[in-house]
């Protein structure tokens, strides 16, 4: 039965509030980074290592969020904690603008990853325990549609505001004012604080082997979302031949990704969540190796395009997996998992910016790339063979 908070909302404004915080929280105060990278780099003498270092100090701040999502029990707190990273997402996104300082830069990353820590976990798990009060279906594929128009978001807005020849930071500051549109229903429609009586949900928690592979494989996820994630619109603009075309691949990232969403959940009710995973994984594998097999403007889109539509599945599918298994609190479950996802995330985009700095290729990352989503395969072939 619903309970009385629970019935003050309806579930399309907690979805729509939800997907306004995503935005707000990963697309603005994350995902904007990515278009806006290379002009950061020819404007503000930003050095690829140092763009590299950038993400991975961004993900610092997001696997601390992860830590803090992991250890907080308290439902007010977790309410708390997202509503705050709602304004001061905004907040970040104006920083990065006002100083040419590395200092005051790696503040607003590390800060903006506490934020997407805040959208990513703390908002999907009050939004499912939401759902699984008020008896509806605890799907997060729509939820997570705010990845997909965060990135369309953010590639259109630096591709129009380049058009009118702003500045990189004339462009971070109008990505904070577009944020007070989406910042309005997402505080006004955020999730009530889940009553007390919530933590005692039953159900059958999952076996630590079962935990540990799906750590392992997420582990693996992190890191193929985490290069394409920071460098794909620097892959693009590598190319002499497709100087100027990066945000276009950025797009294109974001339009895959905003109805895939259903499609994977589609999916996953035919093959299983898990089916599901593997197949999301392994078109994701393709998607990274194509502009190292075959060079040009299509390769390099067609890439986008599938890494735009599995990353989102692959999130959407894996913490909805794990947040079922664990209904007591299931956006603590989601935060133990992404810690794993956050070690990627730190040192992938590390690591691949010294590799491309020392190459002045990208092959070789993408190859190493490929090989981290196939181990991620073996190890969801490992959680098939466990019991239920």
């Amino acid at each position: 039965m619903p309970s009385p908070t629970a019935a003050r909302l309806h579930a399309w404004q907690v979805l729509l509030g939800g997907i306004c915080a995503l935005v707000l929280t990963i697309g603005l105060a994350r995902f904007a980074y990515t278009p806006l990278l290379p002009q950061m780099q020819a404007q503000a003498g930003l050095g690829v290592a140092d763009g590299g270092l950038l993400a991975a100090i961004n993900y610092a701040g997001y696997m601390s969020g992860a830590l803090l999502a992991a250890w907080i029990e308290s439902p007010a707190w977790r309410q708390r904690l997202y509503s705050w990273g709602l304004p001061l997402a905004l907040l970040i996104t104006a920083l990065m603008g006002w100083s040419t300082n590395f200092g005051v830069w790696a503040l607003s990353r590390y800060v903006g990853g506490l934020c997407g820590a805040a959208g990513m976990l703390l908002g999907s798990g009050l939004v499912q325990g939401w759902l699984i009060r008020s008896g509806r279906r605890p799907e997060l594929g729509i939820y997570f549609i705010g990845l997909g128009l965060g990135i369309v978001v953010s590639a259109l807005g630096a591709m129009s505001m380049t058009q009118q020849d702003l500045g990189w930071a004339t462009q971070w500051q109008g990505f904070a004012l577009l944020g007070l549109v989406f910042l309005v229903p997402a505080w006004a429609w955020r999730p009530p604080v889940p009553p007390v009586a919530a933590k005692s949900a039953s159900g059958a928690a999952p076996s630590r082997r079962w935990m540990l592979l799906m750590v392992a494989a997420y582990f693996c996820a992190g890191w193929g979302f985490v290069i394409n994630a920071t460098f794909t619109v620097a892959i693009v603009e590598k190319q002499p031949v497709l100087a100027g075309q990066g945000p276009w691949a950025w797009l294109l990232v974001g339009l895959a990704a905003t109805p895939a969403v259903f499609v994977w959940d589609r999916i996953a009710r035919r093959t299983g969540d898990v089916g599901a995973l593997l197949i999301a994984y392994g078109v994701q594998i393709v998607g990274v190796l194509l502009p190292v097999l075959a060079g040009g403007l299509v390769a390099a889109l067609a890439g986008a395009l599938l890494y735009g539509a599995t990353f989102i599945g692959i999130v959407s599918l894996t913490l909805a997996l794990v947040g079922r298994r664990s209904p007591a609190n299931p956006g603590k479950a989601m935060a133990r998992l992404t810690l794993s996802y956050g070690v990627a995330q730190i040192s992938a985009p590390a690591l691949t910016g010294r590799m491309v700095e020392a190459s002045g290729r990208f092959d070789a990352a993408l190859w190493l790339t490929a090989a981290v989503l196939a181990a991620g395969m073996l190890a969801l072939a490992g959680v098939l063979r466990e019991p239920r």
